[in-house]
């Protein structure tokens, strides 16, 4: 079962230097367990890009009901 969240972030990747913030909605396979830790979360989202995680910094995710 896929999940929804609204996500906010900032890439911090010198390629996105002048439109670096984002936000929407992204969509996984399978929802977040409660206790998923922010890095986790960074490293989804940098995958997506195909960056390194310390290139994303997470401002806020939340889940869509």
């Amino acid at each position: 079962m896929s999940a929804k969240y609204y996500t906010q972030f900032i890439l911090t990747d010198a390629e996105y230097r002048d439109g670096n913030e984002f936000c929407g909605i992204v969509e996984l396979n399978q929802p977040m367990e409660q206790r998923t830790d922010r890095h986790d979360i960074e490293a989804i989202l940098a995958r997506n890009f195909d960056l390194k995680q310390s290139a994303v910094r997470l401002v806020s995710w939340s889940r869509l009901h």
